[in-house]
């Protein structure tokens, strides 16, 4: 395919060697005429391993070539790749003046184009980017989004120093569109790379970078921290972090990482708490650890803002431990956002089949009493009843029997903490946690009105 790549940076120098190395014909545009000399002259406009002796290869196979005319790149590719840079401004936010200034040029050079066009955006942008850049471009070329061109979204995952290794050896390709064709197209240029080829929606791959990049730099700071600790105790930090990466079912895996409701039971807060006291007591200091239970506990309260969203309505809790196919109530959340709502009033009733008050013992009688002391007045034996007599279902568990159920929820207002079944997000009655626009839009809620939107 015929193929421009705005932005001769990094992204864009690397970009350019592979995918003429992959049998594309690539230009390079840039306002720059150094760089644009650069590679017409078969020379990288970066220090990268391997991009030179590619860019050579390229230049002299007459694949690439640069050029400073917006115009005549457009006009000679079918797929336009943005690959400027989207520095910060002193506030914190992206500068992105570069990303509309070549929108606009495509969107000029559209007006003598009859071809559908292509635009993909590989810089790194903040959700909403796209939508934007496509206005800017309809506005420019007054042809429509997805009947004269589409944007995509193709975020780059390069390591500098290893940019060539990693091109070529992704975990995955994202690929983020609202129109299929323009996808498909862009997914051929990778087809000959290994990982999977993940559409998504445009908004879903514009925050993928900050996603995994805010991850990364939390395992360097958490790895930091336990590695300050161990030292202050004589031990060696490598040991430690190694047997950690061992682990593969539970500590370098997904297992925990879906969003959701707060953390509980006897382990994590137990643990956290020891941890975070035995820093303390060596005089380390340890943010990112200490901030653990503080976003837990911001959690608990979104929990209970949600559900007081909905004034003076029978609130029926599905599941009362900390997870599903247990008695445990020690440190459960939803014990804490219960104990907050029955402070304030509320009209609550709780079915949870492994919980017989009766049968609660030790630390765990001790932990619901001191919280609820009242519960076994609470509970509720026929999970049925609870359904049909309350007007707000509270979905704390994942239980098979709740979910059995799911289909008999449709007159009721459903918050769910745990994605208990994907057939009830588009449900205009229900509402996730943290995966629910209602949950973010105070304008929607009117006191004595229920509002929900999806």
């Amino acid at each position: 395919m015929n193929i421009s790549i705005f932005g001769l940076g990094y992204v864009g120098c690397v970009s350019l060697g592979c995918l003429a190395n992959n049998g594309h014909r690539v230009i390079g545009v840039d306002v720059s005429q150094n760089k644009v000399d650069l590679i017409n002259n078969g020379k990288p406009t970066i220090i990268e391993k391997d991009i030179d002796i590619i860019i050579a290869e390229q230049h002299k196979l007459g694949t690439i070539s640069a050029t400073t005319n917006a115009m005549d790149a457009v006009l000679n590719s079918e797929i336009c790749i943005i690959a400027v840079g989207t520095p910060s401004t002193p506030q914190g936010h992206l500068n992105l003046k570069y990303i509309f200034q070549v929108a606009e040029n495509i969107g000029k050079a559209l007006r003598n184009k009859e071809e559908f066009q292509v635009v993909a955006i590989r810089s790194t942008v903040l959700p909403g980017t796209c939508d934007k850049v496509a206005a800017i471009i309809e506005e420019a070329s007054g042809k429509k989004r997805n009947v004269a061109f589409a944007i995509v979204d193709n975020p780059e995952f390069l390591r500098e120093g290893t940019a060539v290794e990693d091109y070529y050896n992704p975990p995955l390709t994202l690929i983020g569109s609202d129109n299929k064709e323009a996808a498909e197209k862009l997914g051929q240029l990778y087809s000959k790379l290994p990982g999977e080829i993940i559409t998504t929606d445009l908004k879903v791959a514009e925050v993928m970078k900050y996603v995994n990049n805010t991850f990364h730099a939390l395992k360097i700071s958490f790895g930091n921290e336990v590695g300050n600790v161990c030292s202050a105790l004589g031990i060696d930090s490598h040991q430690v972090m190694d047997i950690f990466c061992k682990d593969k079912q539970l500590n370098i895996s997904n297992y925990y990482f879906k969003p959701g409701f707060a953390y509980g039971g006897s382990c994590l807060p137990k643990d956290l708490k020891g941890f975070q006291t035995l820093a303390h007591d060596l005089y380390v200091k340890t943010p990112v650890i200490d901030g653990i239970g503080a976003t837990n506990e911001i959690q608990i309260e979104r929990a209970i803002d949600i559900i007081q969203r909905y004034p003076n309505k029978k609130l029926g809790f599905l599941g009362l431990s900390f997870k599903a196919g247990t008695d445990d109530l020690r440190n459960s959340p939803a014990v804490r956002v219960v104990e907050a709502l029955l402070g304030k009033g509320a009209n609550i009733n709780i079915y949870d089949k492994n919980i017989n008050t009766t049968m609660l013992t030790g630390t765990n009688r001790d932990y619901i009493d001191a919280r609820i002391p009242h519960l076994s007045k609470l509970l509720v034996s026929d999970l049925n009843s609870l359904v049909q007599d309350s007007e707000v279902l509270i979905i704390n568990t994942k239980e098979e029997e709740f979910k059995a159920l799911a289909s008999e929820f449709s007159d009721k207002i459903i918050i769910d903490f745990v994605r208990l079944d994907e057939s009830l997000l588009n449900n205009e009655n229900y509402i996730g946690i943290n995966w629910s626009s209602v949950v973010e839009d105070q304008q929607n809620f009117v006191s004595g009105e229920d509002t929900v939107l999806n």
